[in-house]
């Protein structure tokens, strides 16, 4: 079945007379109709006064969600840059402890090269000294200072100098002691003898006396003559 198309809306006819002419008897009066926008009825003012009470509201507590937001997420970002700048101190603090420990190991280490040095490194000792040598290693102590290499005053200490023609620039001759670092902390520089390429200038020897110079015993003599003449 097809649905019979629906019929317009007529003219709306109101009443207006005070007098039913039907009964005869006074009508009571009828609140006025709200109007109409697009053929749908308008609210009441006081209804539209607290819808717009409402709009308003609502963008109120958006805005103030908006404000809070930011405020969460400043708040949040400043924690996260106290927490990286404390975990950075608390590393940077662990770092300079154990530097500190390393550094005070250096002259046991000292002993046990100068030990190895001379065969004295044998039995229970020699592993000692090998698993103190890991131990420190792996916390991070490396050791540095190789004949050879550029002497450079920040890891390098000269207590010997000398020169020499095979050599382009000042150069580590011979290392002395060896240096140790624990990171980019230089814990102790290595104690090196310098080469030089070049030597000061040296003197070939006296100058010259001028030809009409006068030698000091020659004078004694020229003096004591006459006098020796008057005798």
């Amino acid at each position: 079945m097809t649905s019979e198309p629906e019929s317009q809306q007529g003219p709306v006819i109101r009443d207006k007379r005070r007098i039913d002419p039907l009964t005869g008897q006074v009508r009571e009066p009828q609140p006025p109709a709200a109007p109409s926008i697009g053929g749908e009825s308008a609210l009441p003012p006081d209804e539209a006064a607290a819808a717009v009470g409402d709009a308003d509201g609502r963008f109120e507590v958006a805005a103030a969600l908006a404000e809070r937001t930011a405020d969460l997420q400043r708040l949040q970002a400043e924690y996260v840059n106290y927490k990286r700048r404390v975990d950075r101190d608390r590393e940077t603090g662990r770092q300079s402890v154990i530097g500190s420990v390393l550094m005070s190991l250096l002259p046991v280490l000292d002993d046990i090269e100068r030990a190895r040095e001379h065969d004295e490194l044998t039995g229970g000792f020699k592993a000692v000294a090998d698993s103190l040598q890991r131990t420190m290693t792996g916390l991070g102590l490396e050791s540095f200072g190789e004949a050879g290499q550029p002497f450079d005053p920040r890891i390098h200490e000269a207590l010997m100098h000398s020169y020499s023609g095979d050599v382009d620039g000042p150069v580590c001759q011979a290392v002395l002691q060896i240096g140790y670092r624990h990171g980019d902390r230089v814990l102790r520089p290595a104690r090196v003898a310098v080469a030089e390429p070049s030597g000061p200038v040296q003197q070939t020897g006296s100058e010259e006396a001028p030809s009409d110079a006068v030698e000091p015993d020659a004078a004694l003599r020229d003096v004591e003559e006459p006098t020796a003449n008057g005798q």
